[in-house]
């Protein structure tokens, strides 16, 4: 049995849902998102309420998608009323980070310089250093953001590198001179 599967997700006033067929979608003050639902879980609206049962009893990989489905939905209805937020901070001499229309351009200390396609539904900003990525689907904001941080990741003996903004980098001594 999944706990979170057997919790109902409440609507907030100004959030609209529509459930059609296994598509869900959900429209907010802050943007709009929908997602497929298919297979071992059936959605059920009624009011301002959706809940989640599984079509078969029992099953592990039912229970697992049925708090998965209803923690999607959940992170659905928060995205449209408050948006998702990721701050990384870019520590290095030389790096720096600039958004030009749809590319992030950076200068990471490599003899290029590299530019990552913003995806569409995501908003980036740069000042200075630090990275703002937002936007209303939290599974693409994360994925976006850790795919930035994957080109230069904190290093542990100077913290060069990107890191999120609440990360703490363990530091190492170094050499020590004889």
């Amino acid at each position: 049995m999944s706990r979170i599967g057997k919790q109902t997700v409440i609507i907030p006033t100004g959030t609209e849902a529509k459930l059609s067929g296994t598509t869900l979608s959900v429209k907010g003050p802050k943007g709009a998102t929908s997602r497929d639902f298919p297979g071992a879980v059936t959605l059920h609206m009624s009011g301002n309420e959706i809940t989640f049962t599984p079509n078969k009893q029992g099953d592990r990989t039912v229970n697992a998608l049925w708090g998965t489905y209803a923690s999607h939905v959940k992170n659905m209805v928060k995205g449209v009323n408050e948006k998702y937020v990721k701050k990384l901070i870019l520590e290095g001499v030389g790096f720096k980070s600039e958004v030009s229309g749809q590319l992030l351009n950076l200068a990471l200390g490599f003899s290029h310089p590299v530019k990552i396609k913003i995806p569409e539904g995501i908003t980036v900003t740069a000042d200075k250093n630090n990275i703002t990525v937002t936007g209303v689907d939290k599974e693409l904001v994360g994925s976006f953001t850790a795919s930035i941080r994957a080109l230069k990741k904190p290093e542990p003996y100077k913290g060069k590198g990107f890191r999120y903004e609440d990360e703490v980098i363990r530091r190492k001594q170094g050499k020590k001179a004889a």
